[in-house]
């Protein structure tokens, strides 16, 4: 009896010892540091800044205007033409426009960074449309002397959808503004607005006095223009200066679907637009 107790404590204590081994084997490996990441010198934690953008570097980005032709635009001839390197759309009192849209048929895109540099000269308006796209009925009443000029409207060459604002001589430029649906205005340069679609829009907070941001923006000589469209965030950026954030909550607004990009013209003025490049993430 004493052997055969002594001998199963015996091997019961054996076993006890190998499964503590492997507890503390498998604790050491489990706890033993991975191998750390290259640090700095002295070991310190070293912050750093984002490059500052380079405008002229187009690297992962596709050209929208080719500097010579309007090749892949869609719009009345009557308005639109290329100039000194640059698209130029261009309404007077002798040849009216109205709101006029020359179309880009090569491409759809959802999420992307857009870039461009845009003229106005006089005091109308233009903007850039961007997940727009052309066929809508026109919401708004056209004069009859546009009509007369340009002929029954051609709803093909009418764009319905986002669009990032221009208009110098008003406090428009960089808005977020949903041309012909009845949305309009969602954010206001200076504002960060949340919405859901047509179905409501809460100002978050502001960027900066409205009438004071118009200080970066330059009349009748070029500016640079950034438009960010992200899932249902907005960023509108004009010479290096947030103007507007939209986040539109509603994944059925129109503001949030794939489509075109496009220019307008719209009033008495002449507007310019040339560097056209647009990095699609896919």
């Amino acid at each position: 009896m004493r052997t055969s107790k002594r001998t199963g404590h015996g091997v019961f204590g054996m076993a006890l010892a190998v499964l503590a081994a492997a507890v503390v084997t498998h604790a050491r490996q489990s706890t033993a540091p991975t191998p750390a990441a290259p640090q700095p010198q002295g070991g310190r934690m070293v912050f750093t800044e984002p490059a500052p953008l380079d405008f002229n570097d187009h690297t992962g980005y596709v050209p929208l205007f080719d500097g010579v032709s309007l090749k892949g635009w869609d719009g009345n001839p009557k308005f639109w033409r290329v100039e000194d390197g640059a698209i130029v759309g261009e309404s007077t009192p002798a040849n009216p426009s109205g709101n006029s849209y020359l179309v880009y048929r090569d491409l759809t895109a959802k999420d992307f960074t857009l870039k461009f540099e845009i003229k106005v000269e006089g005091t109308g308006g233009s903007g850039l449309q961007y997940r727009s796209v052309t066929g809508q009925p026109w919401l708004r009443p056209i004069a009859p002397a546009v009509i007369a000029n340009a002929g029954p409207v051609n709803l093909n060459w009418m764009m319905t959808g986002p669009q990032a604002d221009f208009w110098p001589s008003r406090v428009y430029t960089g808005q977020f503004y949903s041309e012909n649906t009845p949305m309009r205005i969602l954010a206001w340069r200076g504002q960060v607005v949340e919405g859901h679609g047509d179905h409501d829009k809460t100002l978050m907070g502001t960027i900066a006095d409205r009438t004071a941001l118009g200080d970066v923006v330059k009349a009748n000589d070029w500016n640079q223009y950034i438009v960010i469209a992200r899932g249902g965030t907005f960023l509108h950026i004009v010479n290096g200066q947030l103007m507007s954030v939209m986040v539109d909550d509603d994944p059925a607004s129109s503001n949030n679907q794939a489509g075109l990009f496009g220019i307008e013209i719209e009033a008495t003025t002449k507007v310019s637009v040339r560097n056209i490049w647009v990095k699609v993430i896919e």
